[in-house]
């Protein structure tokens, strides 16, 4: 079944449904089978920003509305997903930078219980002229200059590879999210129904052909895509992912 939209209707790469841009965020519904999953292009990362705790009180924001009234009278949120893992206090597991000011270390830990040291993890970074998804090892060798950055995993593709540790007939099926970059555009993706670490990096890998992909987290998956009519509030999240139209604002 095809969802039709007519809000600046753009195809921005052959998938199956039609998709939908808005001030340079293109969405789509993509299904194909029983697979199906909603994914968001962003070509234009330097309006990304990283949330986490209220900027007033420090307490974790927990939702996309939290963010929304985080932001400016003049500026909108047109996308948003959580962004990594956190402790139950809320804090990232590992590395992470907002506003180029590093509120946690980067984690080198190899071994340990969940996703996250599954190997490898990897890191999501961007500044103003720069995008990246690498391996955590990588990460280091780099010595990236970061205004946004988030530690996450495992990595899902790397080099152009799905995770040699994921189990293509696995059984074990959760609701995913990860990102992909490819050409300096980053591709969200979260999954519509419960799919194997092998079936999300083979679509990253096979239908978005990313170099590199990372995963985010499962189960409290959750993602605001107004264009898609998407506004997921069933969970309190960690850190967060959100992009910002500053198209009202004035500038100086």
């Amino acid at each position: 079944m095809k969802h039709l939209f007519f809000l600046k209707c753009a195809v921005i790469f052959i998938l199956n449904l039609a998709s939908v841009s808005y001030a340079e965020v293109y969405s789509e519904h993509w299904q194909k089978e029983a697979f199906k999953v909603d994914v968001v292009k962003i070509t234009q990362p330097q309006n990304l920003r990283l949330f986490l705790n209220d900027a007033k009180t420090h307490q974790p924001l927990h939702t996309f509305a939290a963010v929304q009234k985080q932001l400016k009278s003049c500026e909108k949120l047109l996308f948003a997903m959580n962004a990594g893992m956190y402790h139950s206090d809320y804090s990232t597991v590992g590395l992470y930078i907002e506003s180029s000011q590093q509120k946690q270390k980067l984690n080198r830990v190899k071994q340990g219980f969940g996703n996250f040291h599954i190997q490898p993890n990897g890191v999501l970074a961007w500044n103003q002229n720069k995008s990246l998804i690498t391996t955590t090892d990588d990460y280091v060798k780099l010595k990236f200059n970061a205004d946004y950055a988030t530690q996450s995993g495992p990595m899902l593709v790397i080099n152009g590879k799905i995770n040699p540790q994921f189990l293509e007939h696995s059984d074990s099926f959760k609701t995913r999210n990860g990102v992909g970059i490819k050409d300096q555009t980053l591709y969200f993706v979260i999954s519509d129904k419960a799919v194997s670490f092998y079936q999300f990096a083979q679509f990253f890998k096979q239908e978005l052909n990313v170099q590199n992909a990372l995963y985010l987290d499962g189960s409290i998956s959750s993602a605001y895509i107004p264009q898609l009519k998407r506004a997921d509030s069933d969970f309190n999240l960690g850190p967060m992912i959100a992009y910002i139209d500053q198209q009202n604002c004035q500038k100086d």
